[in-house]
């Protein structure tokens, strides 16, 4: 058997401190991800025990280094199979323990899985727009019709796995999805009463949306 040749796309990132290895197949660590990082991880100070869920991880470089900045486990979820060999590998390098898993992130979890601290990064660009972005996968950015679909179905599997006093931190592309965050938790079903405690304008990267109990709500801009 031949030896594996080297994979020449092959990319490292410094994300937070954390070495993050990429390539093609997966979305570029952006680094103003960061920020969102280090916020969950602020607030995963106070959150009661138990692994960091994130969903859609790519590389796993948002999660890892809330993770690791907390001592924390991590679960991660992605179908694409590079995506999680390389979350996996740099997670390895870390030395943070993680349960990374090829899965739909519909189906990915147990039902009595839940998680103190939540972080999601759906694609979130729409559907006609992922041809302007030739460096990106397009099943990493395609949100469909409007960019929302997948942040919708984030929303949805991150409140069904979070912990009563549990906060979730979603990523989306500009108010108007963070809107659309707001509104789908203000409509939630029955369970824990929810709501949008955060938003932080990261533009022109993006948008981060924290969600949390609704005894903590207060204002927000």
């Amino acid at each position: 058997m031949q030896p594996a040749l080297p994979n020449r796309d092959e990319r490292v990132e410094d994300f937070g401190g954390l070495s993050i290895h990429w390539d093609h197949r997966v979305l570029r660590p952006r680094l103003w991800t960061v920020e969102q990082a280090l916020w969950a991880a602020k607030v995963g100070r106070e959150l009661p025990a138990g692994p960091v869920l994130e969903l859609f991880c790519g590389a796993g470089h948002i999660g890892l280094l809330a993770a690791s900045r907390l001592g924390r486990d991590v679960v991660q979820v992605d179908t694409n199979p590079a995506a999680v060999e390389f979350a996996r590998r740099n997670a390895a390098e870390a030395g943070v323990r993680a349960d990374v898993r090829e899965r739909p992130v519909a189906a990915a979890l147990e039902p009595d899985e839940l998680f103190p601290l939540v972080i999601a990064d759906p694609p979130w660009v729409a559907h006609e727009r992922v041809d302007s972005f030739p460096d990106d996968p397009p099943a990493a950015i395609d949100g469909g019709s409007d960019g929302t679909e997948k942040i919708a179905l984030a929303v949805a599997v991150g409140t069904r796995h979070l912990h009563p006093d549990g906060h979730l931190f979603v990523q989306v592309g500009d108010a108007g999805q963070a809107e659309v965050v707001r509104d789908l938790v203000d409509r939630a079903g029955p369970g824990p009463a929810r709501a949008v405690l955060e938003v932080r304008d990261c533009l022109p990267g993006g948008v981060v949306v924290q969600v949390g109990p609704a005894r903590t709500k207060r204002n927000v801009g």
